[in-house]
């Protein structure tokens, strides 16, 4: 089924971002310097919605946060960093998405980690990290400690096998992604199962932009079709757009094109996420940080683009500001988000992207959708109506219309319009679908964005 489910069958979305041990919300952990800080913070996450964090076990920008240090002896203070973490999370009620390593700073910082060489590793240069059998074996040590320690906490939502794996770890060949994935994949799931009888998804993301950049590599099989993995995720970083933004509005329809190509290259219906986006380039190349306002709107417009277009949840952003954290306005754009979920069925959603299906007979209206024969989830942007500082401007005059969606059965249908900054509803109205015509829905009047959640009666 294209998204998730708890291990007692309730629906569940993954709302959250990327987070790091060593950034400064969860930096009280470390030591145990303030964990009321820590949970005071995860507190008002869950407060504001946020389901979900994605992890890293190691994150590697610093000295002093490696989970294992020489190799094979797991740091005592990072062990019960963790341990307080799992504990605090599950006091809370959010769950983590874990990756193993941090491959960006394992990378620029090799000479420092316990893998390479000279620190009593096994590997001289990293780029024969997926290939080497020693590195694996030590990967697959990483990973058994972690599914015996904090497998069955009930925290932990699931496994990101590898983050943004990359040629450049295989020296320049992807010929052998499919059989690593394979290898830790069943090794986690075999290990989990013996242990608890039933294991947790699994994923292993990639650097979306690869896609483009190495289209004679083969990258897709391994990251939306692997048949051991449970979901596919991307890093969506759209060029010029997502990962530069100028306006609130390229970085949107970006992210639907995106996530619409990446359903599409998916063929058994698993659940696709983004679980890093954010304006990358101009923070880190450019170091710009987005004004605030501005990155509120561009963070709001990308989660419902991603929900709109057949992603599960809004996307996970990387922080990418200065603190590297995110805005009082992007949680309230969180809230607004898992809102709205409960005006879908998801357990029985079976949704496909119907943006370039849908007819909105509205100039100047970009709209993102998708849907099955008995629900749709719909999001209007005004396109038109840009300021001179690239925000959608809220003085604009509202216009109004029409959109007609293919697909759904002959019925009566619950039509009800969200107002996503707000967070609320904006009021329920009933529409009929026919076999001839699909689904008439007249919109509310529209000055900058509107999402519909739309179910038969």
């Amino acid at each position: 089924m294209p998204y998730f489910m708890t291990e007692t069958g309730e629906p569940w979305t993954p709302i959250g971002q990327n987070d790091a041990i060593s950034w400064d919300e969860l930096a009280g952990l470390f030591r145990r310097r303030d964990l009321p800080g820590v949970e005071a913070h995860l507190r008002y996450l869950v407060d504001h919605g946020v389901t979900c964090l994605r992890l890293m076990l190691e994150y590697a920008q610093v000295r002093h946060r490696y989970i294992e240090r020489p190799l094979g002896q797991f740091v005592p203070a990072m062990v019960r960093l963790w341990d307080d973490l799992f504990g605090l999370c599950g006091k809370v009620g959010l769950r983590i998405l874990l990756t193993p390593f941090d491959t960006f700073w394992m990378w620029l910082h090799w000479r420092h980690h316990p893998y390479n060489q000279r620190n009593g590793g096994p590997l001289a240069n990293p780029s024969r990290f997926l290939l080497d059998e020693a590195v694996r074996g030590a990967i697959k040590n990483r990973l058994t400690f972690a599914v015996e320690r904090w497998g069955g906490s009930g925290v932990l939502f699931g496994w990101d096998l590898w983050n943004e794996i990359h040629p450049a770890h295989a020296e320049g060949c992807a010929d052998g992604f499919l059989p690593f994935i394979a290898d830790l994949s069943q090794h986690v799931r075999a290990l989990e199962t013996k242990l608890y009888g039933r294991s947790h998804p699994q994923t292993v993301s990639l650097f979306g932009p690869e896609l483009v950049w190495r289209p004679h590599l083969p990258l897709a099989e391994p990251i939306f079709r692997h048949p051991d993995l449970d979901f596919a995720t991307i890093h969506i970083y759209a060029e010029g757009t997502i990962d530069d933004p100028r306006n609130t509005v390229d970085p949107a329809i970006a992210m639907g094109r995106i996530v619409r190509e990446s359903l599409a290259a998916i063929h058994d219906g698993r659940p696709f996420l983004d679980t890093e986006h954010g304006p990358i380039h101009s923070f880190k190349d450019r170091h710009v940080t987005l004004p605030e306002p501005f990155d509120d709107e561009y963070f709001r417009h990308l989660q419902w683009a991603h929900l709109a277009s057949g992603g599960a949840g809004g996307g996970m952003r990387w922080p990418n500001r200065h603190p590297h954290r995110l805005s009082n306005g992007m949680r309230a754009a969180q809230r607004s988000l898992a809102g709205f979920l409960p005006l879908i069925d998801w357990h029985r959603f079976r949704r496909r992207n119907l943006s370039e299906e849908v007819d909105v007979e509205v100039p100047g209206v970009r709209a993102f959708a998708c849907g099955d024969a008995d629900q749709a989830v719909v999001w209007c942007l005004r396109t038109d109506a840009l300021a001179a500082n690239g925000q959608v401007r809220h003085d604009a005059p509202p216009v109004s219309g029409r959109l007609s969606l293919p697909c759904l059965r002959t019925g009566r249908y619950a039509v009800t319009a969200w107002n996503t900054e707000a967070g609320h509803p904006r009021g329920t109205n009933t529409a009929i679908a026919h076999a001839s015509a699909g689904l008439q829905v007249v919109l509310p009047p529209l000055i900058t964005d509107v999402a519909l959640a739309i179910r038969r009666i």
